[in-house]
């Protein structure tokens, strides 16, 4: 049986003209899974999965975090296809502690205690990733998880289809104002030609100093592009912040 959630957002899906998909209630999803926190991925084509949607305020915490790290289980669900369940995240004895290293401690500073991350994938093809987060520890509920593998299993269908449908390449697959994570790219293409190296080497000198100065990844691009932040060689190897 569909929940009602899922159903009313069937039904919008029916009457909806936009370009792309139409946006998923993720405040009654939250809701609906108990969490405090959710987040939607895609990940057209080979490309990195971004965040398109957010709900709750340490969700955008947490996915920086992870691109921050270049880890994490909503990386790891939308490039391999993994199902995440971090029921408590101070857990030592969990796998996150040997899986990525650092990450576990980094995200229960941000107060986020519980991380499920959904896989959207369709046979072989990985589309991207929905994670939810708790700011307490505690495993999902089988009514629960049967609700995440439902709502995962219809996003990636609708998805999909949306995709195969767009008339251009390029074509939004959800109607969104824009890439959240969008100023980190508009960064690491201005730092790749203000240093003339490429935008994966450009891309790790974000994270490197976001990492070294614990401080969001988002932050520091917009430091960038506001040039206040100069990351190139002074000559001592440290970059330079501009008051």
């Amino acid at each position: 049986m569909t929940h009602p959630v899922m159903a009313d957002y069937l039904r919008a899906l029916g009457s909806h003209t936009g370009p792309g998909l139409a946006p998923l209630p993720l405040a009654a999803c939250a809701d609906m899974l108990g969490l405090d926190g959710l987040g939607l991925l895609l990940a057209p084509g080979d490309s990195q999965a971004e965040l398109v949607q957010s709900f709750g305020e340490g969700t955008l915490a947490l996915e920086d975090v992870q691109r921050v790290q270049g880890q994490g289980p909503s990386m790891d669900a939308a490039r391999n296809g993994a199902l995440v369940l971090l029921p408590d995240v101070a857990d030592t004895s969990a796998f996150a502690a040997d899986r990525w290293p650092g990450l576990p401690a980094a995200i229960e500073a941000l107060g986020v205690r519980a991380v499920f991350s959904f896989p959207l994938r369709i046979g072989v093809i990985a589309l991207g990733a929905l994670t939810g987060h708790r700011t307490r520890p505690g495993p999902l509920s089988t009514d629960q998880l049967t609700d995440a593998f439902g709502l995962a299993d219809t996003v990636a269908q609708v998805t999909i289809a949306t995709a195969a449908q767009a008339e251009l390449p390029h074509t939004p697959l959800l109607d969104e104002p824009g890439l959240h994570f969008a100023e980190v790219h508009q960064a690491t293409g201005m730092l790749a030609d203000q240093l003339d190296i490429t935008c994966d080497h450009a891309l790790i000198r974000l994270r490197g100093y976001a990492f070294s100065h614990d401080r969001p990844l988002l932050d520091v691009a917009r430091d960038v592009l506001a040039r206040r932040l100069h990351l190139d060689d002074n000559g001592d190897g440290e970059p330079r912040l501009v008051p």
